[in-house]
């Protein structure tokens, strides 16, 4: 098949639209409900028309169920509503009262200096831009933990008055440890305002089940025991459509299988495409796989989480010049910028593989200062999403995954990839956060 044609289909083709209108035109698809599991299989059956053996592998997960949540001071009720509140998912249900104390940035020498003992610590969702790393929620949250705080208060930087969502909690132990809750830029700005030094009350409402989730896969391209993965993941959170988180990721997958389909000819190894669950709540279903999986017999992990929120992809090459040469060749040969970065990026599917030396690009769109954006919020929704940029981006994606399959591509070292995770900053964060997987 020519570029012409391939190309010319993939412009014109609905195929990842319609299975995008389905994902989030469900209740939810939060991991371990009805709605994920009606997502995998509406993805697995869009894979089913272009690739082979498509197929769910379900495994077990601690399921979180939302209710109630509330913050209140002396003087009664200060935020309820969901447009002002929420809890964030594997919060127990709980309630924790204590003196308000406003940490800003929530930067850990902001934690080091404020004495957090039997109090409700708030803290932003981003990073000043002078600071040399992004914090994770979940870094914040567990130092408001090791500090003794009675509760935590995750503040959104976007305005809008919509609270941010966001798991909390460790592999080993899934339910966090203290009540966490999301809130409206404007009303931090407002408890900040009205309640610092205050007493607070957070109350979490919530049911914790046991249930189970899956992992949608399919597969093409000549029976070889190496392979390249093209993935993203099929759960989002409960509280908005999940559009560009990740539903648009999914969707990039159904197309770039479409496409490889015509072009089967071109793969030097089998292409597994793997639409993965839970990853919302600690990257369950991709730690699973990696588990279960020889890592010798993976060429590499093509990762779409994240794209589409900008126009530009940025590429996370985990430390590979190879890698990097080939993402910028294939940049330069369609004649499209990208953004490719030499960083670690520990916080999406790939990972349990990268961490081990996987070799693996992690797509996304270069989004600026607008970080995250709409995403893990109510405004998550489908009309955010460019469909010509959905388009242009499944291009690259496809010539980047048959490019994959040419070249051999070395696993790294893990002691190498533990020495760049600290050479980089984020070593402390994953330590407090209990995802640092290396012996010290």
């Amino acid at each position: 098949m020519t570029d012409t044609e391939w190309i010319g289909e993939t412009f014109t083709s609905d195929a990842g639209w319609a299975l995008l209108e389905r994902l989030v035109d469900l209740d939810h698809r939060m991991a371990g409900s009805a709605g994920e599991r009606a997502a995998a299989e509406a993805t697995r059956d869009a894979l089913a028309d272009h690739a082979a053996d498509a197929r769910l592998e379900t495994f077990d997960v601690q399921g979180w169920e939302r209710g109630d949540s509330r913050l209140s001071a002396a003087d009664g009720a200060v935020a309820t509503a969901d447009h002002e509140v929420i809890a964030l998912p594997r919060s127990p249900a709980a309630e924790a009262s204590g003196e308000l104390v406003d940490l800003g940035y929530g930067l850990p020498e902001d934690f080091e200096a404020a004495d957090c003992e039997g109090r409700v610590v708030m803290a932003r969702s981003d990073v000043p831009d002078w600071y040399e790393r992004y914090i994770h929620r979940r870094e914040k949250y567990y130092h408001a933990v090791e500090a003794g705080a009675a509760a935590f208060v995750y503040r959104n930087h976007v305005e809008g008055m919509l609270p941010p969502t966001g798991s909390v909690g460790t592999a080993d132990d899934p339910v966090g440890e203290i009540p966490a809750v999301g809130v409206a830029s404007e009303t931090g700005a407002r408890l900040a305002r009205r309640h610092g030094g205050d007493d607070l009350t957070v109350a979490v409402d919530c049911e914790t089940p046991a249930a189970t989730s899956q992992n949608a896969h399919a597969e093409l391209g000549p029976e070889t025991d190496e392979r390249v993965l093209v993935t993203s993941h099929v759960d989002a959170h409960d509280i908005a459509e999940g559009a560009m988180d990740n539903g648009a990721g999914t969707a990039a997958v159904v197309e770039v299988a479409k496409a490889l389909a015509g072009r089967e000819g071109d793969l030097s190894t089998r292409v597994e495409f793997v639409a993965f669950g839970a990853e919302e709540v600690g990257l369950v279903g991709s730690g699973r796989l990696a588990d279960a999986r020889d890592h010798d017999e993976i060429r590499a992990i093509l990762n779409l989480d994240g794209i589409v929120r900008g126009r530009t992809l940025k590429l996370f090459t985990h430390g590979s010049d190879a890698l990097g040469e080939t993402c910028e060749a294939v940049a330069d040969r369609l004649g499209h910028p990208v953004t490719v970065s030499p960083e670690q990026s520990p916080h999406s599917d790939h990972w349990p593989f990268a961490q081990w030396g996987v070799p693996a690009v992690h797509a996304m769109s270069e989004t600026g200062d607008d970080g995250r954006g709409w995403g893990h919020t109510h405004a998550d929704t489908l009309d955010k999403v460019d469909r010509r940029t959905l388009r242009e981006q499944v291009v690259l994606l496809t010539e980047l995954a048959v490019e994959l399959t040419r070249r051999e591509y070395e696993h790294a070292d893990p002691n190498e990839v533990a020495a760049a995770l600290e050479a980089e900053g984020v070593a402390e964060g994953m330590r407090i956060t209990g995802d640092w997987p290396y012996d010290d």
